[in-house]
Formats: C-alpha cells, sequence, structure tokens
C-alpha cells in the first residue's frame, strides 16, 4: 500500500494521474491530510465517493507513532517517534511568546560524528522517508491541538500555555516556525528532506514562509548548492570554530569540506536565500572554542559572509568530554563579536530537564557504523 504522506504536491498529482484521476484532486487531499489532519480516506467529504472508496484500496495516511511524549517545566514538549525496528527519533516543540517552534529530525541517528553532540555519539542507522518527516509536524499539530484546546485540561505549569491556546482559537496555527535541527544532518537525506520541505511550504499544506522553515547543516557543500536551487529556505550552519584545525576535530565533515569552501558555499546560498544572512550555530565548549582570540578569528573568518552568530551553551550528557562555557567567558565572546558590527544571540537552554535541549536528542539507535562498539573497545 503506497502512503500519501510520501508525496509533496508533485508527487501526489503523478500518483493521481496514474490511477485516472485529475491533477487538481491532488490539492484536496493534500488539504485534508496536512492542513486537517485527516487519516481516514472516508473524511474527505469532497472527494466522489468512488475515489474514496479507491482509495482505500489502494493507499493508506500513516504517519508514524508516539512512543512516548515529556514535558518540561518551561512548556517545551519532546515526542519519542517509532521508526521501527528498535529505531526511534525525537521531535521538540519549544513554545515562545511570539511563534510555536519545531524541532525535526531527519535520520536516525547521525553519521557525522560531531564530538559534543549525543546524536553523533551514538552512530546511524538509516535515512527517514518523508513520511517520517513530514508525520513529525503531522503528529506534534495534532498533539497540540488537542492538549491546548480551550476546553482542554489545563496547562498551569506551562508558561506561554494561554497565548498558544489564544492561538489556537483565533484559527492560527499553534507551530509557526520548524527548524530541522533535529538528529541528523539534513542535507545527507537530501531528496526526502526536500520533498518534506515543499510540503511544509505549500499553501495546500502548512503554508509556512521559506523564512521560518531553517535547515541546519553541518557543512555538505554539494547539498547546500543544490538547495539553493532546489528550495532555498533559511539556513543555519553549525560551525563551532575557528580554523580548520579546531573544526577537524569538533566537526570531523570538515576534512572533507573545509571552512575556506563552507563560507564560498554561505556566500552562494545568500544569492537565493529568504533571509539576507547566514546564522552561524556555534556551541560554547569552555576551554576549547570560548576564548576572545576564537572570537577575533571568527570575525576575521566570516567577514565577507553577511551572517549572524548564535551561540549555544554546551548542553551536557552522560561521557561527552566538555563542559559548558561560563556564563563570563559566553558574555565576553559576544562581547567581541558585537563589537565588530554583529548581531549576536545566545540561546536560551529550554527542555534540559527532559533532555531536548539543543545536543541532547538521543532517541533509540540500531547502530549501523558500530561507532559505539568502537568508542567501547577504544576505552576497554
Amino acid at each position: 500500500m503506497i502512503n500519501l504522506l510520501d508525496f509533496d504536491l508533485a508527487g501526489l498529482t503523478r500518483y493521481f494521474a496514474e490511477i485516472g484521476e485529475k491533477p487538481f484532486r491532488a490539492k484536496q487531499v493534500l488539504r485534508w491530510m496536512h492542513q486537517m489532519g485527516a487519516g481516514d480516506f472516508g473524511q474527505m467529504s469532497d472527494l466522489a465517493k468512488s475515489l474514496r472508496e479507491k482509495l482505500a484500496q489502494q493507499a493508506v495516511i500513516i504517519a508514524p507513532q508516539v512512543r512516548s511524549e515529556h514535558r518540561s517545566t518551561d512548556g517545551t514538549v519532546k515526542w519519542l517517534i517509532d521508526t521501527g525496528t528498535g529505531n526511534a527519533v525525537e521531535t521538540v516543540f519549544i513554545p515562545e511568546d511570539d511563534r510555536g517552534t519545531l524541532c525535526v529530525s531527519s535520520q536516525v541517528g547521525c553519521a557525522l560524528a560531531c564530538t559534543f553532540c549525543s546524536t553523533g555519539r551514538q552512530g546511524f542507522n538509516r535515512n527517514l522517508s518523508v513520511s517520517e518527516i513530514i508525520g513529525q509536524l503531522w503528529v506534534a499539530n495534532k498533539a497540540l491541538d488537542r492538549t491546548l484546546a480551550p476546553n482542554a485540561s489545563p496547562l498551569a505549569e506551562e508558561r506561554d500555555a494561554g497565548a498558544l491556546r489564544e492561538k489556537l482559537v483565533k484559527g492560527e496555527r499553534i507551530i509557526s516556525n520548524v527548524v530541522m535541527m533535529g538528529m541528523g544532518e539534513p542535507l545527507l537525506n537530501y531528496s526526502n528532506t526536500v520533498s518534506a520541505l515543499r510540503l511544509m511550504l505549500d499553501d495546500q499544506s502548512y503554508g509556512l514562509s521559506r523564512r521560518r522553515v531553517t535547515v541546519s547543516t553541518s557543512g555538505i557543500v554539494p547539498a547546500m548548492d543544490r538547495l539553493r536551487e532546489d528550495c532555498p529556505v533559511a539556513l543555519a550552519v553549525s560551525l563551532h570554530a575557528p580554523n580548520d584545525a579546531l573544526r577537524d576535530r569538533l566537526v570531523p565533515i570538515n576534512q572533507k569540506y573545509p571552512l575556506k569552501e563552507l563560507l564560498a558555499a554561505c556566500r552562494r546560498y545568500l544569492e537565493r536565500a529568504p533571509r539576507d544572512f547566514i546564522t552561524f550555530e556555534y556551541v560554547m565548549l569552555e576551554g576549547v572554542n570560548d576564548s576572545v582570540s576564537h572570537a577575533k578569528q571568527l570575525i576575521a573568518l566570516t567577514r565577507d559572509v553577511p551572517c549572524k552568530f548564535n551561540l549555544i551553551p554546551f548542553n551536557p550528557f552522560p561521557d561527552s568530554g566538555y563542559v559548558r562555557s561560563a556564563p563570563e567567558a559566553i558574555r565576553r565572546f559576544r562581547s567581541v563579536l558585537q563589537a565588530a558590527g554583529h548581531v549576536v544571540t545566545t540561546r536560551k537552554t529550554r527542555g534540559d530537564d527532559i533532555d531536548a535541549a539543543c545536543g541532547q536528542l538521543a532517541g533509540k539507535v540500531r547502530d549501523k557504523t558500530k561507532r559505539t562498539q568502537r568508542n567501547m573497545e577504544v576505552v576497554e
């Protein structure tokens, strides 16, 4: 059976042509699935009964199943999403006063092995399908609509619940922003990621602005160039170091695509980007990359790339080997960048009491890379 959640508009239009139906049916079904959350063809009242019966015989609408849900005292919600064969990924909703952001995973685990990331420590199993990527948004929308509905039981511990309920009453989407910053490297699952992005942007589906959808990459240069042409959304680059020697150690993909190539790709991306800057993400590691000297190197490195910096206090996980930079070190680093004219934000740590903060997502991965096993052998 074909899962219709695996299709963007172009794919669904082709499918309807193959079964002898007119193209406009694809838009109708997209609206039912993504705008109204329908999982049953019988609900699609503006489709002919014969078509609903045909679809029921040939296709399904199956979103990934939620294994568990955890709620932080700050309002953050984390779902553990079942991806079969003992694997699971994590999806996180972060409420703010002016927006609701969903952090979406693209792979089961991650092959890039960034040394400060819990996901990277686990190894890699497989790419997620389109239905498993967009299904995270589908599942989160339904869960939040249910728990934040005006007649639902109060969520007194959640700071932003009242504002989000008000949005729901007005018919506004609770999830206003999506960031591809969960488990995995989105650009190493390129075709499925782009299909999911197109669904997020499509007015028949979620209708999000390109400025409100962000792909985060560790620097897969050829795929950055493809994304610029195929589906340019906001771009965040996991930089984390101001020179190749340090970045080779922290972000090993730098050995294949060093900083000179990466920054050139960033400049090219800006030719088509919906924003006039690249966001550089920089995790703050005590005594590793957080000195004034590092900040000055960073200024010199990015002088030709319009950018803003997002400083991320390191979120600890067991046996990471790293320590979060002290608040004063982060303030000092930020001040140096700001003095050079850069816009700098420091990411608030959200959901760390449920291991939902940046760098903490772990899910459950049956590691095909055997990385965990090799690491244990080295320790022994």
